[in-house]
């Protein structure tokens, strides 16, 4: 894909309730099967946090092809690892220009960047975030997995602190995809956290969100 073939993405967006120019920047990257509408309703919550953040969730570039609506940032018929690593290799340049462009937009660095991904969204975030020549300020991945993480070593270029968390009842992605993740990352050297969640299938709860909200609170510069 050269630069120029890049599909453009965008999608709703919350401002900074302070008023003011945005500090921070969170950017939200749905599941399979959603949109950035979805997880755009976190942004109020945890605007709460960081009054000075400013909110996206972009919506993906293609339409799902496993359900009669929603959209998908790759094909997941299969779901072999070949397939979510080819997937994600697709997808990475039309996330990363995103990031570009919202970063420069707000005039902010790339430590100010909290990228939090759901699931497929969640495979985008730690895929792209550790590929990105300058380190975001941290990536956060709830109900997912590293794609290709036999790859990682040799692709790996900046190591930002990562939070995992998982649904121990998830059905979707199961729950052991989260020790897999960890213990990849932490080979790779990048600083991680994880919890499971008793009872919680594929989803976030209340203990998610304040997972999220405390690892941003550490990670993205006031």
């Amino acid at each position: 894909m050269s630069e120029h073939d890049v599909p453009q993405i965008d999608g709703p967006r919350h401002q900074p309730a302070s008023g003011g120019p945005a500090k921070q920047l969170i950017v939200l990257l749905h599941g399979l099967g959603a949109d950035g509408n979805d997880l755009i309703q976190l942004a109020p919550m945890l605007a709460q946090a960081f009054p000075d953040a400013a909110f996206v969730s972009p919506h993906a570039h293609q339409d799902c092809d496993v359900a009669p609506m929603g959209l998908q940032w790759f094909s997941f018929k299969g779901e072999t690892d070949q397939v979510m690593i080819e997937g994600a290799e697709q997808a990475a340049p039309v996330v990363d220009a995103f990031l570009d462009r919202e970063l420069a937009s707000h005039g902010l660095t790339p430590d100010k960047l909290g990228l939090v991904g759901f699931s497929q969204g969640g495979m985008m975030a730690l895929h792209c975030g550790l590929r990105r020549a300058q380190p975001v300020g941290c990536l956060i991945g709830l109900s997912t997995l590293l794609p290709g993480p036999q790859k990682l070593d040799a692709e790996i270029r900046s190591k930002p602190p990562v939070l995992l968390t998982h649904g121990d009842q998830d059905q979707i992605i199961p729950p052991h995809a989260m020790p897999q993740t960890e213990a990849a990352l932490q080979a790779a050297g990048v600083p991680v956290e994880s919890e499971s969640r008793p009872g919680l299938g594929h989803g976030i709860d209340e203990r998610c969100l304040d997972l999220a909200t405390d690892f941003l609170r550490r990670h993205l510069p006031a």
